[in-house]
């Protein structure tokens, strides 16, 4: 089985910064592709950056630029440092990973985490 947990979303004025954490556990294999999507209220779920194996990093253009996505491989661990907030970023932000376990790949999904800015 998998987990994911995320951490470090919170409250933050227009202009702060935050930095999301992502660990997965289990009995995993091998992490390709890992990234970061967000609901905001009344929306849908977006994407808001991924990044692979090798390191190739993807963003949504509403964050190109403030946001960057990056890994760590040895903790199993995806990072979101999100600066320049503004409030069209809040929402629950949700870590995601294509994880191969048992000789198959799958993708799974953490809990979600609150970000909020406001002043």
């Amino acid at each position: 089985q998998v987990q994911l947990v995320e951490s470090g979303g919170g409250l933050v004025q227009p202009g702060g910064s935050l930095r999301l954490s992502c660990a997965a556990s289990g009995s995993i294999f091998s992490i390709g592709t890992m990234g970061w999507y967000r609901r905001a209220p009344g929306k849908q779920r977006e994407l808001v950056a991924t990044i692979t194996s090798t390191n190739y990093e993807n963003y949504s253009d509403s964050v190109k630029g403030r946001f960057t996505v990056s890994r760590d491989n040895a903790k199993s661990t995806v990072y979101l440092q999100m600066n320049s907030l503004k409030p069209e970023d809040t929402g629950v932000y949700y870590c995601n990973a294509n994880i191969l376990m048992a000789g198959s790949w799958s993708t799974y999904w953490g809990q979600g985490t609150q970000v909020t800015v406001s002043s």
